[in-house]
Formats: C-alpha cells, structure tokens, sequence
C-alpha cells in the first residue's frame, strides 16, 4: 500500500558513491591540466544586455497581445453600439453613462450618504448599496488628470480593463498553451453577451482586474499578493466571496502538498476576509443599523439570498409562456453557461479557477433580482470560457479564427441590443 505523502520518509542510506560489486576502483586523480590561457583579442561580440532592457522587452512582448485584444474589442464595440444607437437618443458616451454608472458616479462625486429611508417617493440613501474601491478610483484619476468625473469613470474602466485582460492572457499561459490563452483573452473581451459593460462606468472592469491578478498570484504561490488583492477585490464587489473560497481552496491543496502550516498562505486567506465585511460593518455603524446594507439591496433592487426560487420561477415561465427575446435568450445563454461550467470541472480546470467561477454562478443565480441583469454579473467568472478556449485551440487556425469572430460579434450586437433596445436596467 503506498503510504501517504506527509509520512516521513525512511533513512535510506546514499549507495551512489559505493560503486558497484566487481566494478574496477576509479582511476586515481592525476595533475590537473593548466587552464587556457586568457583571450587578450578584442572580441566582436555585442556586450550584454542591460537588465532593465531585457525587463522592458519582456513586459512589451507579455503585453502586446492583450493590448491588441482590447484595442479591437473597443473598436468592435463601439462601432456597433453606434450602429445599434437611434440618431434622436442619446450618444454613445452617454449610453456608457448610464443606469448603475450613475449610481458610481455620484459617489465618487459627493460621497456617501449618511443615512437611508424609505417614503412614498422611494428609497432615499440608497448609493450605501454601491462598494467603494471603483468611486473612489473614479475621484482618483479626476483628481490626478482634473477629467470630469464622467470622463475619469471611463478611463478608470478602460484601465482596469486593460488590467484585466493582461492578468488573464498571463494566467492563462500558466494553465494552458498560449493559442488557448490567446483564445481565451478574447471571449473574455467580446464574445460574452454583456462584455460591453466593461467599457461602461461599472465595477466589473476593476473587479475582473483584481480577481484575475489574484487567481495569477494564487498560481505563483504569491500569497501576500493574492490576499491584498482579494482584499480590495471584496471592497469592489459583494461577490468577492468566490475569491475569498477559491483562495481558501489554493491555501488547503498548498498545505496538503507541502504537509505542513505556513504562515503566509494562512495570513493572506486571513487578510481577504477583510475587504467586504468591512465595508458592510461601515454601512452598519454609518446608519445605525447592522442589516442596512441588505436592507438597502431588498428595498432598492428587490435582491436577496431565495435559493435560486426566482431564477427557477423566471425559468420555468419562459420555457412555459416565452416572454420575449430578451427572456427567451437570457434563459437559454444561462443555462448554457451552466452546462459550459460542468464542462469546466469535467475537464479538470485549475480548482481554484473551478471554484472562483462556480461560486459566482451560484451567488447570482441564487438571489432574487432582475432576470435581465444575470449575464452581467457573472461576466467576471471566467470558468465557463474555458472549455470553449480549449476547444478552439485544437482546431484548424481558419476555424477558430471564424468561430471567433462570429462569437465576437454575436456578444458586441447583444451588449448593444441590451443598452439601446431594451428599455430596462441591465
């Protein structure tokens, strides 16, 4: 029977330097031979380079294929968002403007509001529901570049995104082969159905930023790294709990191997738990009220913890009654999502990839809110991507390249549809 690895090992004594039964004694050492003499020529070798040199063209050649994703999902997205705009609405930058965008902005422009009530007008107070890191990063590139807050709040989502993209292609090349990883940067850029509000004035740009750099320090056994950034990564978004879980899945499986407690790993999964119980202790201590935040949430967009009840009650009247395109497809792009995750964990993904994105999956179709706001939120998950970036790469270059560039432009029309056609929040 094998014995487990934390076992200690048995003394084995070292037979490498006895040599062998019958086998001739080793020659004895004679004089060691003078060392050649010194080349006095000049030689016309280049000197080498400079460390620094060698850094920056190994940063440029990292980055060159994400910048070049994300210069070509803007232009793919804007350019249909502008095709899909009625010449008598509102531009394009005011279509990146709006619904949530405006909630972040006000933030970062005048601040939190001391308190929350609810009166026949509606709910007053309610930007507590909205977590700090993206405003406050909005009020940071104004204060830096003296932009509007409305111009600082794109730039702050086309950096982040940027970020992003970065730390997945990277990740990515750590997981797979790097046709997979390229595959993979752009399905995450455009071919998922609401990748367009990355480039809108919302958190899931930042978000995707921290937690992809998280999951790649996970991967580099940076666990300090990994936990600030889950850290701030809980102060961005609520659903920041399927980092905190993924982390603590990479903390278990590290000591399992190693067959014994470290203090970084356990620290840094310490410091994660930090960011969003933080933020809702504030909420708490700032009203008065320990619940205000899930209060806030149930008041002003209808969202609580019901077991998934509303998205299986939105599920089987779609299938039963149809309901209408934006129904119909989010019903069909959801549970496709779903199939693409089991996908995900059959083909053995990185467990804490696994993890992260199955928890995210959970988390939103596990509470009560808008059916039509799904595809959103778990735009950060990543894992459902994976089989299909798989697949993609053991094909024929001409027809991943097609695939692509069908899926790319399915994803940009129907983030466009969303934000032109549909008269509701996304």
């Amino acid at each position: 029977m094998p014995s487990h690895p934390c076992l200690a090992q048995q003394n084995i004594p070292d037979q490498r330097d006895k040599p062998a039964e019958g086998a001739a004694p080793p020659p004895a050492a004679g004089p060691t031979p003078p060392d050649p003499a010194p080349r006095t020529e000049p030689s016309d070798a280049a000197p080498p380079a400079l460390p620094y040199r060698k850094q920056l063209h190994h940063l440029a050649r990292a980055v060159r294929f994400p910048l070049g994703v994300y210069a070509a999902s803007l232009l793919l997205h804007l350019v249909t968002l502008a095709a899909m705009n009625p010449p008598n609405g509102p531009g394009v930058r005011d279509r990146l403007l709006t619904w949530d965008a405006q909630w972040f902005l006000d933030v970062a422009q005048h601040g939190y509001a001391r308190d929350f009530s609810f009166t026949a007008d509606g709910l007053s107070g309610s930007n507590l529901a909205f977590f700090p890191a993206y405003p406050f990063t909005i009020r940071a590139v104004h204060t830096v570049t003296g932009l509007s807050y409305e111009t600082a709040g794109l730039v702050a989502s086309h950096l982040a995104l940027t970020a992003a993209l970065i730390c997945v292609h990277r990740l990515m090349l750590r997981l797979y082969d790097r046709r997979t990883a390229h595959i993979a940067t752009v399905l995450v850029a455009c071919a998922q159905p609401m990748a367009l509000v990355f480039l809108m004035a919302y958190s899931e740009s930042l978000f995707l930023a921290l937690a992809a750099g998280a999951l790649l320090a996970i991967h580099r056994k940076a666990w300090m790294t990994a936990g600030v950034l889950t850290l701030l990564a809980g102060l961005t978004r609520p659903v920041a709990v399927a980092l905190i879980v993924a982390l603590g899945v990479a903390v278990l499986l590290h000591m399992r191997r190693e067959c014994r407690v470290t203090w970084r790993p356990l620290t840094a999964l310490l410091l994660s738990y930090c960011g969003t119980p933080a933020y809702l202790i504030w909420v708490g201590v700032r009203t008065g009220q320990a619940d205000a935040w899930f209060r806030i949430q149930e008041a002003g967009w209808g969202t609580r913890w019901d077991n998934g009840a509303a998205f299986t009650r939105f599920l089987v009247e779609t299938v039963r009654q149809g309901g209408g395109w934006v129904a119909v497809s989010t019903a069909v792009l959801v549970l496709a999502l779903v199939a693409a995750t089991a996908l995900a964990w059959y083909g053995k993904t990185w467990p804490p990839l696994a993890v992260y994105g199955t928890v995210i999956l959970i988390t939103t179709l596990g509470q009560s809110n808008y059916y039509h706001s799904k595809l959103r939120l778990v735009i950060p998950a990543l894992v459902f991507l994976i089989p299909a970036a798989r697949a993609l790469a053991r094909v024929r270059t001409t027809t991943a390249i097609v695939t692509l560039a069908v899926a790319s432009l399915f994803g940009c029309w129907y983030g466009a549809y969303m934000l032109t056609v549909w008269q509701y929040a996304i």
